[in-house]
């Protein structure tokens, strides 16, 4: 198969789980603007987790342009990766639905932990098949935006059983990580330009 392939079904996988978010958001039975106050939260929550989808969107493009190849290996950590972010709106609405309970709080934690890992398990394959000296490997370099990321999800889980907007915050957090783009991938395809 060519990463042609793989991208174009990640891309419309991608653009479904969008639209599945919004399509949870439920519309308001007024027309002022009390109206909408109660929909503030449910609001910057699916703002929150369509950043996140907008993230895991925009390494994956980026990241694929540096890949020479995929094997049988990379068409399953892709679809690993995918499963998890299909979850997402799931999450997302269960969080809304239910006010914010901690239970409802750590499950979102969980599936953006589970998509982290996920993603680390796609570049880790990709490494795998790729010369130690490929711009690819070279991009992704040591992976600490990754790394920390793993770590403050963890750290998010059990907080919100204590207080879910310390979790919350930490899910902004690991978000305004990555909000800001990686260059790296830019600079080395623009290096390696024929």
């Amino acid at each position: 198969m060519s990463k042609g392939r793989l991208e174009a079904f990640s891309d419309g996988v991608i653009a479904v789980i969008i639209t599945i978010m919004v399509l949870e958001m439920k519309v308001p039975h007024g027309a002022d603007p009390a109206a909408l106050a109660p929909l503030l939260p449910v609001f910057l929550t699916y703002v929150l987790s369509f950043v996140y989808i907008g993230i895991y969107w925009n390494n994956h493009h980026h990241m694929f342009h540096a890949v020479h190849h995929v094997t049988g290996g990379t068409l399953w950590a892709n679809l690993h990766l995918l499963f998890w972010l299909s979850l997402v709106p799931f999450v997302t609405g269960w969080m809304d639905e239910n006010h914010y309970a901690p239970v409802t709080v750590a499950a979102y934690g969980v599936v953006l932990l589970a998509a982290a890992l996920s993603y680390t398990i796609l570049t880790t394959v990709l490494r795998a098949n790729h010369p130690p000296d490929s711009v690819l490997v070279r991009a992704l370099g040591r992976d600490f935006k990754g790394k920390i990321s793993l770590v403050l999800y963890l750290c998010a889980l059990p907080l919100a059983f204590v207080h879910i907007a310390i979790s919350l915050a930490i899910y902004a957090i690991v978000a305004l990580i990555w909000l800001v783009p990686d260059r790296r991938f830019e600079r080395l395809l623009a290096e390696h330009k024929p």
